[in-house]
């Protein structure tokens, strides 16, 4: 018995160097268009799964059909989720097909295991995935309106899923949320990363011009020049002869001329 406990002891650090051995060489390739052997890949998930189902089997699950709280959850999920778990209407995106392990089709699976552990995935996150802890900037209500919305995607089209983010509000969780998640509206149009539509005019280009004193541009400043190059004394650039039009400062006609330092200067008739 004793000499089969030390094989197996021998064995193990022997087998644990080799791993060692292996990983320091860089003999495991770590990119992710290279995917894990079939008995990595299960051990990995199988911890995965006993993981998130230890830590949230004593969370309590509130009513998930309420109107509101999926409501709610439908714009969240279209300005944070979309890009990874797609949505009725949205069969690919880029980051859909490149990231490995690859993020489950919530428009198709809805929520696959219980609305606890699902819970727990959004607000956490997974270590080595693409999988953020979005309870940092979330709080829970917002999370469970996100939980809420993805049990319904299975059952809805893509019509019903752009009406219920339209009826949302938004990207909204309580302050911790940035400007915007996605940048494209639902009907296509392209806005910019304030959440200007491209053809709205009030909101990038219809305002009118503002200085640097906050004045619009259609307030006439009783500093501006005119059209011809004239200083705000009246006096053109090019010659004190050829202005014609100045602001209100103007003088009439003179052979006087006054430099920035006080002098003045006489021009002969």
């Amino acid at each position: 018995m004793k000499k089969t406990i030390t094989t197996l002891v021998v064995a193990g650090a022997v087998g644990s160097a080799a791993i060692l051995a292996g990983a320091y060489s860089g003999l495991i390739n770590v990119g992710a268009d290279d995917p894990h052997y079939p008995a990595v890949h299960a051990f990995l998930s199988m911890a995965r799964d006993r993981s998130i189902e230890a830590r949230s089997k004593d969370i309590e699950i509130p009513n998930l059909d309420d109107e509101a709280l999926i409501r709610g959850g439908a714009g969240n999920y279209n300005a944070m989720c979309v890009g990874c778990h797609l949505a009725p209407g949205v069969e690919q995106t880029e980051l859909s097909q490149a990231l490995y392990p690859a993020p489950p089709n919530l428009a198709k699976i809805g929520i696959d295991a219980s609305p606890a552990s699902t819970f727990w995935v959004i607000k956490h996150g997974i270590k080595a995935t693409g999988m953020p802890a979005w309870g940092k900037s979330m709080g829970d209500e917002y999370i469970w309106g996100m939980v809420a919305f993805i049990s319904q995607l299975p059952k809805i089209g893509a019509t019903q899923y752009q009406a219920l983010v339209a009826a949302s509000g938004g990207h909204q969780h309580g302050g911790g949320e940035s400007q915007t998640h996605n940048h494209e509206s639902l009907d296509g149009s392209n806005s910019d990363h304030h959440g200007h539509a491209a053809g709205d005019e009030s909101g990038r280009r219809g305002m009118a011009a503002v200085d640097h004193h906050g004045r619009s541009a259609p307030e006439a400043d009783h500093h501006s020049s005119s059209s011809n190059g004239d200083d705000h004394h009246g006096g053109s650039n090019s010659s004190s002869k050829g202005s014609s039009a100045s602001d209100h400062h103007a003088e009439p006609a003179s052979n006087t001329h006054t430099h920035a330092d006080g002098k003045e200067h006489v021009h002969d008739s």
